[in-house]
């Protein structure tokens, strides 16, 4: 006797929900916007700092990219005036992690 057989005879009367496939690291769904986003690469009292501008979707889809850049690097920063902020110079990794996420990105300066 399995472990299904011992559970329905402890609970005749229950229904057992269809399994579903757990969901996949899938990639989220954020607001793709037609004008590139802009990494610029900037020394902020003497630290280097990446900063991507130039996205006007939702705020709270803003906050989500930024939440997962920081992790994905695993680096410390913050939105600020409309701009994500990363500590340290990430333009590449950052522009190929935009990149697969559908939007287009555009390098400035250096």
């Amino acid at each position: 006797m399995d472990l299904q057989d011992q559970l329905k005879n402890l609970f005749p009367d229950h229904v057992p929900e269809p399994e579903s496939s757990p969901k996949s690291a899938s990639k989220p769904d954020f607001w793709i916007q037609d004008e590139p986003l802009l990494c610029k690469y900037e020394k902020r009292r003497g630290k280097p700092t990446t900063i991507i501008a130039g996205y006007n979707g939702a705020a709270s889809d803003f906050k989500e990219l930024a939440k997962q850049i920081k992790q994905l690097l695993s680096v410390g920063g913050g939105i600020k005036d409309e701009q994500i902020i990363i500590q340290g110079d990430y333009r590449d990794k950052i522009m190929e992690f935009l990149r697969a996420q559908g939007f287009q990105v555009k390098r400035v300066g250096g």
